[in-house]
């Protein structure tokens, strides 16, 4: 059962994701799958054609999936949010791109694994907010969002199939600009796909008086090329791509991206027979990373900073899903993971501070998972259905020693930090337990209901376990919280350990597209939660290291639509808004954790009349008062944005006019963490919270063929 016609407007019609540092303008229509078969939970679902008008409108896929209740985004680059759910950041999220997981390459997770799509050639997103069930990934205690590319397409009457699409949009705030083009050649058995896409702006303006946003600049371009064959054995597909940055300036941190290359191939398997199916997937990613700093704060003419980080990291994913009668379904998989990690620092030539050695802060990082999994599900009839499974991680890590810029007086904090570090054994093993109960009850038609529990498992990342850097400035590089703050790691921290219950009541009717109301009600309990205690000061800021404490996440998620009026010929008119609420506790400290979304209401007024679409959003969010005193957390006042969008189609052709923040309204990110970038510029004068964008006309070309 699909509710497609009841999310069509909501979900759909709520943009503008202020909390995430380029906002969207173009509401998504959104499909809310409620059939657990692909899934085992139900899922959101962003569809291409959503997509596509959404494209001129943001270069950063994370901001897209802030229409989705419960979804936010942790301010970064400019196409590098980080999206959190429900509270719970991606850290500790599963996030898949063609079903492949994208490993981190950064210690300030500068290179998202979101960072390596566009908007203009995602084929669809779907997004799981509440308990997932263990087949869907494990490693992770939080929601999965997965990325896909549009499926292949074969030729069906033997012909040569050409088809394809290419995009253009601009932004008038930073003059941002991109293009994107997707052309697929075919025959019936065997098909080829190229994809790519350019995008590159400046810094933005916020809006009121606050100036520019110094740090917001960015260039990317991705090309991938994608083989299908498809025969009585199944489906094979190969893929392999191409990611460069050249650059991405980052508002609230001290570094920027100053060059990403990044290239992948991927392999695909899927075979259906007549005792079950096979899905088979393998991965190699190869990754070189580079930060320094760009202009605003301060460029390279005395060699400013150099960091890199290389990361070699593949493996597999085996899924079997087997019919063992009627209705009831086994699935059973396994996974590989490998991951291979150097960060080291070049010291720069007639710097006493920065060398005379090379700063080994990560020195042949070593991240192994070993994972296995049952899962079962028993439908009775179209009301009923129940998802169970059980999932086994084994997390086995290592590094080597590290070295210091230097033994001398201005490096004693980091030296001693090394020598202690390289005494310690390293090695550590993590034995990760997890499982998931999924069940879902439609009593009448119109009516469903969804319960879920589900105790999920992380191991810590290699920067949360390894990073050793005491010394204030080696500590302000790492992390990926925006805060200005110094972290360095522990060696003795624990997986953690979350207990979640999720519910949901969907109540709908009025036929199509008819109406719906949703309310969806959520717990997490975490044991031995990576937070960060405080260690002392940094001048304005703090220094911390990562810690196991102990959270508590609750929330609601409210959503509906409705049609308001349908006037014939002259069109169709839809109300549709969300409500999303989450408190995040720490339960050791009894302080609020660092980066929770505040109240925030979104509703949108939308007409469609034939090929001609426009609509009206208006975005509220409260005041942020639930702050991390720890990280010197800022507050936010309370905002309201307005945005207007039009759109029209003719035949292949389609044009959207934008406009964001019509009003131009001057409001700080809730989510957006400090402006470092402001910070520099002002020579330590100006610290304040990243500001949102201001208005911004965007308009966008595309044409099918």
């Amino acid at each position: 059962m699909k509710i497609s016609t009841l999310a069509l407007a909501l979900i759909a019609g709520v943009s503008t994701p202020v909390m995430a540092q380029q906002a969207v303008t173009v509401l998504p229509s959104v499909d809310v799958d409620t059939d657990a078969a692909s899934t085992g939970a139900a899922a959101t679902t962003i569809i291409r054609d959503n997509l596509r008008r959404m494209a001129p409108s943001t270069s950063d896929t994370a901001t897209i999936l802030t229409s989705v209740p419960g979804v936010a985004g942790n301010t970064g680059g400019g196409f590098s949010t980080m999206p959190a759910i429900r509270g719970l950041t991606e850290q500790r999220l599963t996030v898949l791109v063609d079903g492949h997981p994208i490993d981190i390459a950064c210690p300030n997770d500068m290179n998202t694994p979101l960072s390596y799509t566009d908007p203009q050639t995602v084929g669809s997103i779907n997004v799981i907010t509440g308990v997932s069930p263990v087949s869907a990934g494990g490693d992770a205690i939080g929601g999965v969002i997965s990325v896909k590319s549009v499926p292949p397409r074969f030729s069906k009457d033997g012909t040569l199939l050409i088809t394809g699409e290419a995009q253009g949009h601009y932004r008038s705030n930073d003059g941002g600009f991109g293009t994107g083009l997707s052309l697929t050649v075919a025959v019936s058995r065997l098909s080829a796909t190229y994809t790519g896409s350019y995008t590159k702006a400046g810094n933005y303006s916020a809006g009121g008086d606050l100036g520019t946003v110094h740090s917001t600049q960015y260039a990317k371009t991705d090309h991938k090329l994608a083989l299908a064959w498809q025969g009585d054995i199944g489906l094979v597909e190969l893929a392999g791509g191409y990611h460069h940055s050249a650059h991405e300036g980052f508002p609230n941190q001290f570094m920027d991206m100053t060059g990403n290359n990044s290239w992948f191939l991927n392999g695909h398997y899927l075979g259906t027979f007549n005792w079950g199916t096979v899905d088979l997937k393998a991965d190699y990613r190869a990754t070189d990373h580079e930060m320094n700093f760009l202009a605003d704060k301060g460029g390279v003419a005395d060699g400013g900073m150099p960091m890199n980080t290389r990361v070699r990291s593949g493996g597999y994913t085996l899924a079997l899903d087997l019919p063992l009668a009627a209705g009831t379904n086994l699935r059973l998989g396994s996974e590989y993971r490998n991951q291979r990690l150097d960060d080291w620092w070049p010291p720069v030539a007639g710097s006493m501070m920065m060398g005379p050695d090379t700063y080994l802060n990560v020195n042949n990082g070593q991240r192994e998972r070993v994972a296995a999994y049952a899962e079962a599900e028993k439908r009775w009839g179209e009301r009923f259905v129940l998802t169970a499974g059980g999932r086994y991680d084994r997390v086995n890590m290592d590094t080597g020693n590290v070295t210091p810029y230097s033994t001398g007086m201005m490096s004693m904090a980091d030296a001693a930090a090394a020598r202690a570090f390289n005494a310690a054994d390293h090695k550590r093993h993590f034995n990760n337990w997890s499982a998931s109960l999924i069940g879902r009850y439609m009593p009448v038609s119109g009516v469903a209901i969804d319960l879920g529990y589900a105790h999920k498992t992380r191991a810590p990342n290699l920067y949360e376990l390894y990073t050793w850097g005491q010394g204030a400035m080696s500590s302000q590089m790492i992390g990926w919280y925006g805060d200005g703050n110094g972290y360095f790691g522990n060696l003795n921290l624990r997986p953690e350990r979350a207990d979640t219950i999720s519910a949901s009541l969907t109540v709908s009717g009025g036929g199509k597209p008819g109406w719906f109301v949703k309310m969806a009600p959520y717990y997490t309990h975490v044991n031995d939660y990576i937070d960060a205690r405080y260690v002392g000061p940094l001048g304005n800021f703090n220094q911390l290291q990562f810690t196991n404490e102990e959270a508590k996440f609750y929330g609601l998620d409210v959503s509906g639509a409705a049609t308001v009026w349908n006037g014939g010929r002259w069109g169709q008119t839809r109300l549709s808004g969300a409500l999303s609420w989450v408190h995040g506790q720490n339960l050791t400290d009894h302080a609020p954790l660092y980066r929770q979304m505040p109240l925030n209401i979104k509703a949108s007024l939308q007409h469609q009349m034939g090929a001609l679409s426009s609509a009206v959003e208006v975005n509220w969010v409260d005041s942020k008062t639930r702050v991390d005193p720890a990280r010197k957390e800022s507050t936010t006042a309370a905002f309201v944005l307005v945005n207007l969008r039009t759109a029209y189609q003719w035949k292949f052709w389609s044009v959207s006019l934008d406009v964001e923040n019509l009003l131009d309204k001057g409001y700080f990110l809730p989510l957006g963490g400090m402006a470092l970038g402001d910070y520099s510029v002002s020579g330590g004068t100006v610290l304040r919270p990243v500001a949102g964008r201001g208005r911004s006309v965007n308009v966008g070309l595309s044409r099918r063929f």
